[in-house]
Formats: structure tokens, C-alpha cells, sequence
């Protein structure tokens, strides 16, 4: 977590990452042009106290419109239908693909240790995308596993709305383990060409206020090993979301649907306790919102690090799982722990977990996951007064959604919170609900910056149940 006041590494973009799976995300026409917002870097006292109070419901608009749209590969059929050169689609309970017979080697000097070392290397390319809604921004997400001498590479290539390329962007280089044998996984800084950039994770078109868009694109994996060996990455799932979100201060409240109410009994875990230890992963406990909330999502659905993995860790912590899931997504270039497919990919490291980046429309879509057992993790950024009972503001903060009351009010696992007995809430449903969907807001200083727009994390069983399996299909996810 970010609180007010201090600057993340990464600004958060003003537009959130699409829906995983085939199926759109709507907003209302009102919201998509954009009506009553002031011009950036202006505050509006009226808007401000509205999103202070947090009680003011939007009003309904018209006809909702799609902004955003994701498509994912992880069938057999679908590994069988991208490019194959130098891997193998595998089939059974997972299907995946592996190396085969490797192109030849690559050399990698890699940047935070500047280690230099030739690399076997194969790819898989999937067919061409074309979003049904073109998009302002697009990030991808994989689920993958790295033995210690392997890595995977993924990037995308796109086509724009006036018919010209984007380059290969590297969206992540990624490995599970970090250590002597493997690299460090790293996004990489600096990559546009004048019409695109992207910013740790997520693809952006520059000027989105000149019409350009991201209509096509295309993914690339990169499976890598030590030379000479038979080891391999296996690849179980990748997706590209792509989204045009409007900006928007306020977004329509939903209707509470769970008329008893549901929580499920996810693990409690603080990142406050986890103050000071080990600051060479972004600064210790104190920003580790992103993988406290990980880790508890990942227990609830009873995986938990095997004592190997925690053999690192100082014997004297509490919850050593928690600074194993630190070091686990801390991203070497980012220098943080809130990679968004860095926490996905490592929740996917466990037994038959998959783990995916997506965006919700509303809370009604989460009431609808934690009705068939699904707990998620949302992003938001909110001024202290904008969310009661939490105490603090953020810039920046992610949190586990456990549940709702019969009224409908969001119960929530805070790790922003001084002891583990101290991280369930309940929060107000209409606050909760605009402080994560919306994308611009006013900061303490009354300029407009911007919000997630929806942004959350789902983890669930690469076998989910016919009811779980229900939901996620109608969420787009499959």
C-alpha cells in the first residue's frame, strides 16, 4: 500500500485492465461521454464532497457499453492453434505446452545482477485477437512453472485503428525462483514508439484523446532453460485483456443481491507486522498490501509454501509465508511487490491454482463470486475521509473481498491493519464501490489524479466446481 502523501513507484493508470475471458465489461453512455467532469488538474469542491461523504448514489444511465474486453489461452485445442516453434502442446488434466527441441540459444545479460548467460530458447505465438472493444490499454497475464534454471518471456504486438504495427513489447520476464540459476524477474522500463508505451505492466496508447486505438493483437511466450539440460517452463494459461474505460469520477450503485449476506473464512494477515523485515523487498511489510492479500487468498483455498520454501526466512517472523510471498512477486525493475501478473502468476505456482488479472463492472459481480465461494483482491485509492472506518488514505492499496452483510456493505481482509485480529472490516457499499471503480479522483491537494477503475485479482482451482465454473464463464473467464 501506498498511503497519502508518498509517490508509488508506478502511477496508476487511469483506465483499468480488461475482463478475463471472452465477455465484456459495460459502463453507461452517460459515464463514456464523460458528462460534469471538470478539466485535469481542476478540483471540484462538489465532487470531492460527494466522494468524501460517499453516500451520493450516481445516477442510472442509459443503455450500458462495452470497455473491455480479455481472451485467454489454456485448452489443449487452444495451444494446438497458436504458432509452435521449438514447443509442444501437451495434453491431460492441465494442458500446457513445454520446449521440445529448443530454436538455439540467446544470451541474456541480466540487468540486476549483471550476470551474462546463453539461454535454449523456444516460442509460441497465438493467432491474431481482434478486440470486439478497441482499446486504450491492454495487460497480459500467464499462469506458468519455472523449475530453478528456466524462464519464460511474454510479450504482445498489436495493430492500431489507423492500420499501422505496434513493436514486440516485452510484458514481463518471469520466474518463480530468483535465485543463482534463474533471472530475475523483471518488466521492463522504456518501451514506446510514439503512439504506445507501456508502464510496468500495462499496455497504454499515449493520446487516447485522439481516437487511436489497439484493435488486433497477438502474444508471444518464450520458454527458456539452462543449455545441455531437459528442463522446461510449462505454460498452463495466458491472456491479453484489453479496455477503454471513460473517465469517470462516479459510477452508478449497484443493487446489494445477496439478501442473507455471505462471508467466507479467508485467512488474516497483516503486512503492518512485517515492518522493517527484509526493505531490499520494496521497503519491507509496510507496502507488501499486494502479496499479504495474496497469500491470503492462496491459504483459503488451502495451499501454503512447503517448509523448503520458507528456509529463508529468519525463524524469529511471524506469518513467514508472507515475506516468501513478497520476494515471490517482487518485480527487480518496478522495485515493488504490486506487479499485478507477478501476483497472478504466483499464485498459479501452487497445486492446480490458476490466477488471473481481471476487472469487474460491479460489486454485484463480486457479490456473485463470493456467493460461489470465490473470495477476489481489488485495487483502489481513496482520501481518509472517503472511506470509513479504514483510518488512513491511500494512493494505492489492495484488499481481499471476503464478503457481504445482509445490507449489502462489503467485508473486507485489510492488511493495512495493525495485527491479523485486526484485518476483517466492513466497509460502506457505496463507498467501496466508487473509490475502486471509478478512474479520476481528487487528491488531498485537490488535484485530479487517477483511480483503478475496477482493477482485482481472482484466484480459483484449475478444477472449479460446476457452480464456481458457472460464475467464472459468466464473468468471461474459462
Amino acid at each position: 500500500m501506498t498511503r497519502s502523501g508518498s509517490t508509488p513507484r508506478r502511477s496508476v493508470l487511469a483506465a483499468a485492465l480488461g475482463v478475463a475471458g471472452a465477455a465484456a465489461v459495460t459502463t453507461t453512455a452517460a459515464a463514456a461521454a464523460g458528462t460534469a467532469r471538470p478539466a485535469p488538474g481542476t478540483a471540484h469542491p462538489a465532487h470531492a464532497a460527494k466522494q468524501a461523504s460517499g453516500d451520493a448514489a450516481a445516477p442510472a444511465g442509459p443503455k450500458a457499453e462495452r470497455i473491455a474486453e480479455y481472451h485467454g489461452w489454456t485448452s489443449h485445442a487452444d495451444w494446438l492453434a497458436g504458432a509452435a516453434k521449438g514447443v509442444r502442446a501437451e495434453s491431460g488434466a492441465r494442458p500446457g505446452i513445454v520446449i521440445s527441441r529448443p530454436l538455439g540459444s540467446v544470451d541474456y545479460t541480466d540487468p540486476h545482477t549483471g550476470t551474462k548467460a546463453a539461454w535454449e530458447y523456444a516460442t509460441w505465438t497465438s493467432p491474431v485477437r481482434t478486440l470486439s472493444v478497441p482499446a486504450t490499454e491492454a495487460i497480459v497475464s500467464w499462469n506458468a512453472r519455472t523449475p530453478a534454471g528456466t524462464w519464460v518471456q511474454i510479450e504482445l504486438k498489436g495493430t492500431y485503428t489507423d492500420g499501422s504495427a505496434t513493436p514486440w513489447y516485452v510484458m514481463g520476464r518471469w520466474a518463480s525462483d530468483d535465485g543463482a540459476s534463474s533471472i530475475r524477474r523483471t518488466s521492463v522500463d522504456d518501451q514506446s514508439d510514439d503512439k504506445s508505451s507501456v508502464w510496468t505492466d500495462t499496455f497504454s496508447i499515449d493520446d487516447p484523446a485522439s481516437g487511436l486505438r489497439l484493435a488486433k493483437y497477438q502474444v508471444r511466450l518464450t520458454l527458456h532453460r539452462k543449455p545441455g539440460t531437459t528442463l522446461t517452463p510449462t505454460v498452463w494459461r495466458v491472456g491479453a485483456m484489453g479496455s477503454d474505460v471513460p473517465d469517470r469520477f462516479e459510477v452508478p450503485a449497484s443493487t446489494p443481491s445477496l439478501a442473507k449476506g455471505r462471508e467466507l473464512v479467508v485467512p488474516r494477515y497483516s503486512q503492518e507486522i512485517h515492518k522493517g523485515q527484509y526493505p531490499e523487498y520494496d521497503n519491507g511489510g509496510e507496502a507488501w498490501c499486494s502479496p499479504t492479500s495474496s497469500q491470503m487468498i492462496i491459504e483459503y483455498w488451502g495451499r501454503k509454501p512447503s517448509a523448503k520454501d520458507l528456509a529463508w526466512v529468519n525463524p524469529d517472523y511471524a506469518d513467514p509465508q508472507v515475506c516468501h510471498a513478497a520476494r515471490s512477486t517482487f518485480d527487480y525493475q518496478y522495485e515493488g511487490c504490486g506487479n499485478w501478473p507477478f501476483n497472478a502468476a504466483y499464485a498459479a505456482t501452487y497445486r492446480d491454482l490458476q490466477g488471473v488479472v481481471t476487472r469487474l463492472g460491479s460489486l454485484t459481480d463480486a457479490e456473485k463470486l463470493i456467493e460461489a465461494g470465490i473470495p477476489l483482491i481489488t485495487s483502489q485509492s481513496f482520501l481518509k475521509t472517503e472511506l470509513d472506518g479504514a483510518g488512513y488514505g491511500t494512493s494505492g492499496h489492495l484488499m481481499t473481498v471476503i464478503g457481504f452483510t445482509a445490507e449489502g456493505d462489503v467485508i473486507a481482509n485489510d492488511p493495512a491493519s495493525a495485527t491479523n485480529e485486526a484485518v476483517r472490516h466492513i466497509y460502506k457499499r457505496r463507498q467501496w464501490e466508487n473509490i475502486w471503480l471509478r478512474t479520476k479522483r481528487y487528491n488531498a491537494d485537490g488535484k485530479v489524479v487517477s483511480g483503478t477503475g475496477g482493477v482485482c485479482y481472482l484466484y480459483f482451482p484449475a478444477k472449479p466446481t460446476a457452480a464456481q465454473r458457472r460464475v467464472l464463464k459468466e464473468l468471461g473467464i474459462r
